[in-house]
């Protein structure tokens, strides 16, 4: 599943780490997200959305 979600972490300037904090996840989690590798669980991308500010629709696209 395609996804803005390295876009929006180097808008902040933060590091996949930093990410991974933030929700709860590992970095290597983070990597395979941003990949395309796994598609998040339904409550990390509501975490991933309330980080942001921004709905799922905004950060994941599912073409």
């Amino acid at each position: 599943m395609k996804n803005r979600i390295a876009a929006l972490r180097a808008e902040r300037a933060w590091t996949q780490a930093d990410l991974a904090q933030r929700i709860g996840v590992s970095r290597q989690s983070i990597n395979a997200i941003e990949t395309g590798k796994f598609d998040p669980s339904l409550p990390i991308a509501f975490r991933l959305a309330k980080l942001f500010s921004l709905t799922i629709e905004e950060i994941f696209d599912d073409d």
